[in-house]
This record gives structure tokens, sequence and C-alpha cells, in this order.
């Protein structure tokens, strides 16, 4: 089962696919208000996925990027997500709709198998088994299954450039790096936690070499033996500051991951003046995601709990819990998992956390940072847990799927 896990993966995201869609499919078309975006006409299960930011790849991919300040504009959405959007949307006649929804799909099935063979080769059967279901079933996970949103692609990249560095593919990971920091803001946590990573395995090869007890962070390469029989936990940090003379070329290639980042800032420079436009767009009416005290501590949110706001309350609470569980898991990512992939998740959810004046979207970054999901299977089965615990967990989760995969087929903005 364990070395089939990422087939049968895939396998279990078809059936996600085909079963969100049917609910999507009837939330949306008995909904009768005018439709947001008359245009679609591509299928009709997949125009059941197309609401919300769904529109703004969709004019990105049509007519391109314009900035007019201090008012909402598409470069706050990074140009990774889009542009694949465009090269297949070109494929399909211009149908941007369809091509934005296939993208999701294929990205998500690609990132579903990388996280089954990730999740594999470090941990017990029964629970990396655990942790894939807990990635498909978690309730914003229905930005996998068809949605016009750059969470999928962003996934992929970011799995994508760990499986090659665990590869030593130091230049390939660097080059998918930039689909990361080039599609979403949080990308520079995948370039953090690669020359986090980089640095770990360079203090795995040293000890190794030195020929005494070593604990490893992640278990090996794909090729080792299996999870249950390696040791875990993190590489002693003294370890990991010796091991920073010995980085080479070869891993300083990892920082061209950067380029994403950096492509996008030089654009903006160029065409718009502003390098930083993404951030100061943030603020436009509508948005309100400025900068400070006001955001950092959450003002909006606690006056939203104060006035008894329950509309707002209902779509924002679940986001701050899954913030909330997401930081309480970040200690057993970092003992099962090492420092790479504990830098990783701690960058990509610190921007969200701190740069959000209510949570909103939060939801949607928890599930990029992976390694917290696999954190999560290790705590509901290992150890000394009621077996109730599990199932339980998982049909709170399905029912907030369905729940929110039926609000936002109805045009509800759940993250």
């Amino acid at each position: 089962m364990q070395r089939r896990l990422p087939l049968v993966a895939v396998g279990a995201f078809a059936v996600m696919v085909l079963l969100t869609s049917v609910i999507a499919w009837v939330a949306f078309h008995s909904y009768s208000p005018e439709p947001d975006f008359p245009f679609l006409d591509g299928p009709g299960w997949l125009d059941a996925w197309f609401h919300g930011d769904s529109g703004w790849y969709y004019g990105i991919a049509a007519d391109g990027y314009w900035y007019d300040p201090g008012s909402q504009s598409p470069i706050a959405f990074f140009p990774a997500y889009p542009l694949v959007v465009y090269g297949v949307g070109q494929l399909l006649g211009e149908d941007w709709s369809t091509a934005a929804g296939l993208v999701t799909l294929a990205s998500a099935a690609a990132m579903v198998a990388l996280f089954a063979a990730w999740v594999r080769t470090r941990l017990p059967a029964r629970t990396a088994v655990v942790a894939v279901v807990l990635l498909l079933v978690y309730p914003y996970s229905f930005f996998l299954y068809g949605t016009g949103y750059s969470d999928a692609l962003f996934m992929l990249s970011a799995l994508g450039s760990f499986a090659l560095l665990e590869r030593r593919h130091y230049v390939l990971a660097g080059l998918v790096g930039i689909l990361a920091t080039g599609g979403r803001p949080v990308g520079i946590a995948v370039l953090v936690g690669l020359v986090v990573r980089a640095v770990e395995m360079i203090a795995e090869e040293r000890a190794a070499r030195a020929e005494r007890p070593l604990v490893l962070a992640t278990g090996g390469s794909a090729s080792g033996p299996p999870a249950e029989t390696r040791p875990s936990g993190p590489v002693p940090w003294r370890d990991m500051v010796a091991a920073v003379p010995f980085v080479r070329w070869r891993q300083a290639a990892l920082l061209v991951s950067g380029a994403g980042l950096a492509g996008w800032m030089v654009y903006l420079g160029v065409r718009f003046g502003d390098p930083l436009a993404f951030v100061a767009v943030q603020e436009a009416p509508g948005w309100n995601q400025g900068s400070g005290p006001y955001t950092w501590f959450k003002v909006v949110f606690l006056g939203t709990l104060v006035k008894g706001l329950w509309a707002n309350i209902a779509l924002l609470v679940p986001q701050a819990l899954a913030c909330l569980v997401a930081v309480l898991l970040l200690r057993t990512v970092w003992r099962r998992f090492g420092w790479g992939y504990a830098a990783f998740a701690v960058v990509t959810l610190a921007i969200p956390i701190i740069g959000t004046k209510d949570f909103m979207g939060a939801g949607r970054y928890v599930l990029s940072a992976f390694p917290v999901v696999a954190a999560a299977a290790v705590v509901l089965v290992e150890g000394r847990r009621p077996r109730w615990l599990l199932p339980v967990v998982l049909v709170v989760l399905s029912i907030g799927l369905c729940v929110a995969t039926i609000a936002f087929a109805r045009g509800v903005e759940v993250s």
C-alpha cells in the first residue's frame, strides 16, 4: 500500500473532484440570481467553481495587468498562475475560465501525488494515509477541485522544488521555486525553506561522514529504508550552524528561486513606477488590508466578535481556528521533519497571520503549509489517542468541506 500511495492518492483526489463538483453544481444551479460572470461558457460542473478571485485571474489572462492607484487592481495577484492559464487558454480558443479550472485540476492532481510520495518516505504507513486523507477533506481544500485560484499551482511548485532538492537537483529545485515566488506573496517561504533544508542536508552528511549517531530530520531519500525503521527528530542547531561554511555554489543555486518575486517587482517598477505596488494595492477600498498595528492586532476581527456580526463570524472564526491549530502543530513539524520544513511552514503561516486584518484568506494559506497537514496526521494517529478522535475529526472536516463548497458555489467569499 505504501509504495502505491501516490497512485491511490490521485485516485482518491479524482473521487473528491467528482463528489465536490456534484455538490458545487447542485448548489450553483439551485441558486438563481444573475450569474457573477455572464461570460462563462465552459462545462457546467467546472463553471460552478468559478467565483470570487477567479474573475481577477480571468481578467489578467484576457486583458493583462493594469494599475489604478487607490483602487482594487489586478496587480494584487502574482503572475505565475494567470500566465499558465493564458497559455492553456490559447490552446482552448481563448476560453480562459475553462483553462483556469483545468490548470487547477492538473496542478492539484500532481501536487497530491507529490505530497503522498513525501509523506510515505517520512511517516509510518497508516499515518501517511491519514495525512493524505486530511489533505483531501480539509474544508478549504475545495480550492483544489476546480476553482480559478492559484493555490494548487503554488503547492505543486513548492512540493516540486523540495522534492528536487531532496534528490540534490539544486538548480532544478531553484528553477521550480521561481514558480512559487512568482505565484503568491508567501512564495518567499519556499526560498527560505529550501535554503534552510539545504544547510540541514549538509549537516546530516557531515555527521554521517564523522560516523557518529545522527537523528535525521526527514528520513533520507525516497530510496532509503521504510519510514518506520528510521530515527526521527531535528538536527542539533549547533550542527546547523557548523554546516553553513560548507555551503557551495551548487547549494547556492537555490537562491535563483527568488527570481520569481524579483522579476515581478522589476515588472511593476518598470511599467507602473512602483516595485511594491502589489503591497500598496492591498489598502484599496474593498480590500482594506493595510499594514501596521491596526492589522497586526486584528482590530477588525475583534470588532466583528464584539459586535456579534454572525455572518462574518461564521466566515472568519474557522479560519482563525485553522491558523491556531497550525501554529500549535509547528513544533511537531520541527521534531518530525526538521528545520527546513519547519522554516517553510513558519513563514507560510506568518505572512497571512500578521498581514490580514481579520484572517480572511488564511484558511487557504494553512493548506499551503503542507508539512502542517502531515504533522496533524502524526498527532491524530501516533501516541495514546482515543480511538474515536480520528473518525470524529475526519467527519467534522468533511462536513466543513461540504458546507464551504456549497457556500463558495453560491458566491460567498469563503476564504
